[in-house]
């Protein structure tokens, strides 16, 4: 066992670098000689050559036929893994107040698929991004909710009406705004669930928010005491990103239950 420490030891030491970090990144996208690392990386051909040294002694790169260097299949493997350190030391302050609430553990696993989304900070921010997600959507809408911001019915509901489908999901003590019921008749939700293109669930203690489209995604985590905070999220139009957000909100729809109106009090 000691070994096995011993050995993800070094290999992290390894990685303690940032120009092996970009190094690695960098051959992920394409093979190369030392010479045209250095020029990108705009460092000298003597400093890129020791890091491509103590790389491939780490078994992390190797020089191939033709003389490009190359990941190996340990060094491809150890890149899926660094996107979570860095998604976690970019965001070092916000998870400080926040946590990943009832989130399984195999999405903390592939955490680091939200490396490339941005932060939004400001409530006032926060539902105008949201705003738009529902703007751009072509396709569909999908929300898993702790709390539902009045201002944001009439545009989401607008977008249903031009034929894209809804999916949302409530948590049992979802936080509904006065006068919701009123706003839901008057904007003819009732047609909208009689056409199928309006599907709602339920599901116990929800305390992670996300909101996608077809193409760019929203994922809001609770603060340390378990509430959902409205105020910051994070933001992208990256393919993991909203990959990340599709699969949880998948997850959460098949672990949900029916929809009961009678259990939301405004």
């Amino acid at each position: 066992m000691g070994t096995i420490y011993e050995n993800a030891a070094n290999d992290f030491l390894e990685l303690a670098s940032e120009q092996r970090l970009k190094i690695i990144f960098k051959l992920l996208e394409q093979k190369s000689k030392i010479s045209n690392m250095a020029k990108e990386l705009h460092a000298t051909v003597q400093e890129v050559h020791r890091n491509f040294e103590r790389l491939s002694n780490a078994g992390l790169i190797m020089k191939d036929k033709d003389g490009l260097y190359d990941l190996t299949t340990y060094g491809k493997t150890m890149c899926t893994q660094v996107p979570s350190l860095l998604f976690l030391s970019k965001n070092r302050k916000y998870f400080e107040t926040h946590d990943f609430g009832d989130i399984p553990m195999k999405f903390i696993q592939r955490i680091g698929a939200l490396a490339g989304g941005q932060q939004i900070k400001g409530f006032v921010n926060v539902l105008e991004q949201w705003k738009l997600v529902y703007k751009n959507a072509d396709e569909y809408i999908y929300e898993l909710f702790t709390e539902v911001p009045l201002d944001l019915i009439e545009p989401l509901l607008a977008r249903v009406k031009r034929g894209i489908t809804l999916n949302y999901i409530f948590s049992n003590t979802v936080i509904v705004p006065k006068g919701r019921k009123e706003l839901l008749q008057k904007l003819g939700m009732k047609e909208l669930l009689d056409k199928g293109l309006v599907e709602r669930k339920m599901k116990d203690g929800v305390k992670v928010v996300v909101v996608l489209n077809e193409k760019e995604a929203c994922v809001l985590f609770p603060t340390l005491d378990g509430d959902a905070d409205m105020r910051e999220m994070f933001y992208s139009k990256d393919q993991l990103f909203h990959e990340w957000c599709l699969d949880y909100f998948r997850y959460c729809w098949y672990n949900s239950g029916a929809f009961h109106e009678s259990k939301i009090s405004e």
